[in-house]
């Protein structure tokens, strides 16, 4: 696990699972980053994070160059970012496209109308993550990070600015 130095407080490994996959949960939206064989592709979307089944799960269309990279390279990232609370959380796992017309229907939710009509629109597929290991910026709020740096300037002393942690998952 990677700590930040300054930091008196090490979070254990389950205490720094357990917050990325909250965080991961509470953002919800992420930038989904797959690589085409030259170069990364990154675009925002709306997660639907199951710790208790070990997955991410995203509703697509079958359209898109995304699902011909996951079928070539399969291992993706997602990163999330709370920038008002200075939260950030990084997933990186396998990614498989499937036609699973049961989850599809079990994620649904209106939200899903933007793209597609109902959930039984033969366009949807189903994006599953399965994570590897993740890592997460955990920093005080912006009022507390600037205080923090402030007496870390008038001191000469490096400021505690949060928890940092990468784990299995």
């Amino acid at each position: 696990m990677a700590k930040d130095h300054h930091d008196d407080h090490q979070l254990s490994p389950a205490e720094a699972q357990d917050r990325i996959w909250e965080l991961a949960k509470k953002i919800d939206i992420c930038m989904f980053t797959t690589w085409d064989g030259t170069q990364q592709q990154s675009r925002p979307l709306s997660a639907r994070v199951r710790r208790e089944e070990h997955a991410i799960y995203f509703l697509v269309d079958v359209e898109g160059h995304k699902n011909i990279e996951i079928d070539k390279f399969p291992t993706v990232s997602c990163a999330w970012a709370d920038n008002d609370a200075h939260r950030y959380v990084v997933i990186a796992g396998e990614a498989k496209v499937t036609n699973d017309r049961a989850k599809i229907a079990d994620l649904w939710t209106d939200f899903d109308k933007a793209w597609w009509e109902d959930q039984n629109d033969p366009s949807i597929r189903l994006l599953t993550v399965t994570p590897a290991n993740g890592e997460l910026w955990d920093a005080p709020n912006k009022l507390i990070s600037g205080a923090k740096m402030a007496l870390a300037a008038l001191t000469g002393k490096a400021p505690d600015m949060g928890d940092n942690a990468a784990v299995r998952l």
